[in-house]
């Protein structure tokens, strides 16, 4: 026996489809899968390597050079291209989005089916860990992990993980409470099955599509934590290029040169937006209650 999501979740083709015909998710796909290419390919598409000053980078009162020729995003205070180091800061913008996210699905999915299916002493405890950590505003807490350790790449990447999630262990709660009270569950057990297989043969299968939207989802939200933690000076330090560090590097010229500010910052807006669109759209596709909506 399988709920409705169960069966959306075993037909990939359909969902693909449906989730094709949404103009809006498309045209998210399509915004992730530039930056994904110029991510990938950046050494091919990249003049200059991200770091490097050039002699010319700069005009002669020392200023950025704005946007045109050689450099078609222009420079930044030092005479690096900008257009590299948006290339190369999408790497990371990604790298640290699908791995804190990763991580952040995992450890709320273990949390919340262990929790939503043991309940008793064991739920409440997890439950109420996880209400604390939902105390804690987010974006103060990553502040405050990120200064404790040595910021890089694969920390910030920890530091997000850690903050991120209690979302994800709240729903996986919530709809493995309702799967463990249903009649084929019940007949599982009444047949013998371990509590193993139970977990992973007829629970985790029907919580797929709620873990492919709120992973979706969540990568917006790392995207834009991880960018406001580089622009506070406590996430990916230089000369690591991040979009949230490119700015904070060039804040000082958003008069002169608006530029080094509005184009990394319109990338991280696009990026965060295309997730949201497709995370979105996965919801209505694989949830059949929102079937014929939007």
């Amino acid at each position: 026996m399988t709920s409705a999501i169960g069966v959306d979740a075993a037909r990939p083709k359909g969902a693909l489809a449906r989730l094709l015909q949404r103009k809006l998710a498309v045209f998210g796909l399509i915004l992730i899968a530039v930056v994904l290419a110029g991510a990938v390919f950046a050494p091919l598409l990249a003049s200059f390597p991200p770091d490097m000053q050039n002699f010319d980078g700069l005009t002669i009162q020392g200023a950025p050079m704005p946007p045109g020729g050689a450099y078609p995003m222009g420079t930044d205070l030092l005479g690096r291209d900008l257009f590299s180091r948006i290339l190369y800061g999408a790497r990371t913008s990604l790298i640290i989005g699908v791995v804190a996210n990763g991580l952040a699905l995992l450890i709320g999915t273990l949390v919340g089916i262990t929790a939503g299916y043991f309940r008793g002493w064991i739920g409440a405890v997890l439950m109420r860990f996880t209400d604390l950590m939902m105390a804690f505003p987010a974006l103060l807490l990553a502040i405050c992990l990120a200064a404790i350790f040595s910021p890089s790449l694969w920390i910030v990447a920890l530091v997000i993980a850690l903050v991120s999630w209690v979302q994800t262990a709240r729903v996986i709660y919530t709809e493995t409470t309702s799967l463990a009270e249903r009649d084929f569950i019940a007949a599982e057990r009444t047949l013998g099955a371990g509590t193993g297989r139970i977990l992973f043969r007829h629970i985790l299968p029907h919580l797929i599509p709620t873990i492919i939207v709120w992973g979706t989802l969540g990568i917006s939200t790392t995207v834009l934590l991880e960018a406001t933690l580089s622009f506070l000076g406590v996430g990916v330090q230089p000369p690591t290029p991040s979009w949230g560090n490119i700015i904070f590097e060039n804040q000082t010229y958003f008069q002169s040169a608006p530029w080094l500010v509005f184009i990394p910052g319109a990338a991280i807006i696009l990026l965060a937006l295309a997730f949201n669109l497709v995370g979105d759209a996965l919801r209505d596709v694989l949830d059949p209650t929102q079937r014929g909506r939007a």
